[in-house]
């Protein structure tokens, strides 16, 4: 990957609330991460996420971090 490049992670957060039936606030309420934060991850422009995060995130929605997000091979799109 270029440096500048976009990354190629899916974040698959809206399914996983849509699943739960749980809002983007309730979940920001229950992991102590900002909206405007869930925001820029579930929109796939996090640069980064802690897994401190990443736990409370699983915890919260019940999966695992491979439900939350995949790898986007782009040779196959």
């Amino acid at each position: 990957m270029e440096n500048g490049a976009e990354h190629q992670i899916e974040v698959h957060l809206d399914k996983l609330l849509a699943d739960r039936g749980m809002t983007l606030t309730q979940l920001s309420e229950e992991v102590g991460v900002t909206i405007v934060n869930l925001s820029i991850l579930k929109n796939g422009r996090a640069k980064a996420i802690r897994f401190s995060t990443l736990t409370a995130l699983c915890e919260a929605l019940d999966c695992q971090p491979g439900d939350l997000m995949s790898w986007r091979d782009g040779e196959r799109d």
